[in-house]
């Protein structure tokens, strides 16, 4: 769904006016375009061309139930890291054999609840030590489950400057994945488990690359891998190798790493390691998703210096983190005017009282407007709000067809206030 402006300069989302969006429902507010997200999904899909695969949506990056049940709708399994996620995930109508479970720290109830979810639980516990194979193994023996499992290894790939470093996962300091000098030990005490069946090996190299090489690169690890211990004479009740997810999006400076070119390259890899009878399993989030949301938010006022023009809005950095945690940079447009000429940009601040509440400089013209949207806020927005400052979280609302078809409330700071105020007592 397309951002467009009417011949009035007011800014649209498909068929909705945003600024009657902000009248409605209040600001901040999250918009989502749910047809995109679906379109995304199957395209990304039909990437595979017939080829036995798994989309397992990172269901962190959005966890609201439309757009979950949008993309469990479209095709897409889960990957999860929580039991809350797990639950979101199975009232969305997931099947547990396409989910997935990732995470270095998972508590036994989690565990419990992932082996003992359906018929023969979810698809794989993505198992990121060795040490966390006897507790594992412990919960399957105690529920008389066999657990399936996979192994999610640490490429052990220097990626520095690629991304953020909050988001690279790959290389060898991070906290994630099996160590790739343990992997071959890893494989052997997991084969020699009771309760235990191994059915994967995956890795995830880290989120928002640019370029494919560096999805590509750790793929190419986990399919030389796994192709070296099947020689080996292991891994013979393997079903799935998993490349992770993470692909980037344009947040405005451009993004040549597509999913579904990923997609091809990556299957032609598989095929030439001799692992087509595999199924390839790739776990987005933001790139399902980012794109198609926007949170809108009113102009509180402005405040002018010699140096600087600010203009100060009331979503804040507890509404959308990314750019205090990542020094992200969304791209900033006015809601009730086309932009205009100007050689002195607006920075674009919240009311957070944080120096990071800060969404950079942004060229809105020569008058402040009145409203504005933050673009590309589909994806760990909501999920990351809080409320620091006492402050609301906010609303979010869901189209289908142009048009409304469902909302969130934001939540009262009266019953915050109230909750704080009697905590202890």
């Amino acid at each position: 769904m397309a951002i467009r402006r009417d011949s009035q300069g007011i800014l649209h989302f498909g068929d909705i006016d945003l600024t009657s969006v902000i009248r409605e429902f209040g600001s901040p507010t999250y918009v989502y375009d749910l047809d995109s997200i679906a379109r995304g999904a199957m395209d990304l899909g039909d990437a595979f061309e017939g080829a036995p695969h798994l989309i397992a949506y990172a269901v962190k990056a959005n966890t609201a139930g439309a757009v979950v049940r949008t993309l469990v709708g479209a095709g897409c399994g889960v990957d999860i890291v929580s039991r809350g996620e797990l639950r979101v995930a199975m009232a969305c109508g997931a099947d547990p054999s396409q989910i997935v479970f990732s995470g270095v720290a998972k508590q036994d109830q989690e565990l419990e609840e992932a082996i003992a979810a359906g018929s023969h639980g979810i698809a794989a516990i993505q198992l990121e030590s060795i040490e966390e194979v006897a507790r594992v193994a412990g919960r399957a023996r105690a529920l008389g489950r066999t657990a399936q499992v996979g192994l999610r290894i640490n490429p052990g790939i220097d990626l520095e400057g690629a991304t953020h470093a909050h988001i690279a996962t790959g290389h060898d300091k991070a906290k994630f994945g099996v160590p790739f000098a343990d992997v071959a030990r890893a494989v052997q005490i997991v084969e020699s488990t009771p309760g235990l069946k191994l059915v994967g090996i995956g890795c995830h190299a880290g989120s928002q690359f640019t370029t494919l090489d560096p999805y590509l690169a750790a793929a190419r690890v986990v399919f030389d891998l796994v192709r070296n211990l099947r020689h080996e004479g292991h891994l013979r009740s393997l079903a799935f190798v998993d490349s992770g997810g993470g692909f980037g999006i344009d947040y405005g400076a451009g993004c040549l790493a597509q999913p579904t070119d990923f997609v091809r390259e990556a299957r032609a890899q598989q095929l030439k390691h001799g692992l087509g009878d595999l199924k390839l399993v790739v776990e987005p989030g933001r790139s399902l998703v980012a794109a198609h949301g926007v949170l809108v938010a009113r102009v509180i006022q402005t405040k002018l210096s010699a140096l600087r023009r600010w203009l100060m809005i009331d979503a804040g950095m507890n509404d959308l983190i990314r750019p205090a945690l990542y020094q992200a940079h969304h791209p900033i447009v006015s809601l009730d005017q086309a932009p205009g000429e100007s050689e002195i940009p607006w920075r674009v601040v919240g009311p957070v009282c944080e120096s990071s509440d800060d969404f950079g400089d942004h060229s809105l013209g020569k008058q402040a407007p009145k409203a504005v949207a933050i673009l590309g806020a589909g994806a760990y927005g909501y999920t990351l709000a809080s409320q620091y400052n006492g402050r609301q979280l906010p609303a979010e609302v869901f189209l289908r067809a142009g048009r409304v078809v469902g909302h969130t409330a934001r939540a009262a700071v009266e019953a915050w206030a109230s909750e704080r105020a009697n905590a202890g007592l």
